[in-house]
């Protein structure tokens, strides 16, 4: 749906009900997206730039506001995409407006540095433990992580008898890995700001 301002990306609803009341004037019951930077907790590292919260923030909207149909993926679909296009986003979380909430409430984490998976950052899996790694966080460019055939973390390393094995790494950590999970709460990051200050209007989902 359009926004207010014009250096504003389009925000994103889901359509519930479309109705005419009694002047003839369509309106759509919609439910918001909220992208990440509009939620209590803000935006953080692993928060991809298609990202979105299915939240339980209702409203009526004039018609005339819809620009667009936009697909909202499934987290585990949009990773499967060969190429995203402007119109592809993804949600793997719903938002409790009031409260700053998510659900789930736990969510896999990869890596050193334990953090969610992000599908705009490259990660390498080690052949060893199976379990998943940043370039940087393992002192390694990204351009070498593209080369690689093989890769060892330093804790697999450092074991004896190791045999690699054949290069059949996954398309992402979904697919594969070693996991474990943290909670999702956010809320000692809550920001100070109203309920009304969330913008009133939004793009459309069919």
């Amino acid at each position: 749906m359009r926004p207010s301002s014009t250096d504003t990306a389009p925000y994103v609803a889901r359509v519930e009900k479309i109705e005419a009341d009694n002047k003839s004037n369509i309106k759509v019951r919609v439910r918001w997206y909220y992208r990440p930077e509009e939620s209590m907790g803000g935006r953080r590292q692993f928060h991809g730039a298609k990202e979105l919260f299915l939240s339980d923030h209702y409203d009526v909207q004039s018609a005339h506001t819809i620009e667009g149909k936009c697909i909202v993926h499934s987290f585990k679909n949009y990773t499967k995409l060969e190429n995203v296009a402007p119109e592809d986003y993804y949600c793997r979380f719903e938002y409790k407006a009031s409260t700053g909430g998510f659900t789930p409430d736990r969510v896999a984490v990869y890596c050193k540095c334990e953090m969610p998976y992000n599908p705009d950052d490259l990660m390498v899996q080690c052949d060893g433990c199976k379990d998943w790694y940043h370039p940087a966080c393992v002192d390694m460019s990204i351009e070498d992580a593209k080369k690689l055939d093989h890769f060892m973390c330093a804790d697999c390393s450092s074991e004896d008898n190791i045999k690699k094995p054949e290069r059949t790494f996954p398309a992402s950590p979904l697919a594969n890995g070693k996991v474990r999970y943290i909670l999702t709460n956010f809320t000692s990051l809550r920001l100070d700001y109203a309920m009304f200050l969330i913008p009133l209007t939004a793009c459309s989902l069919g």
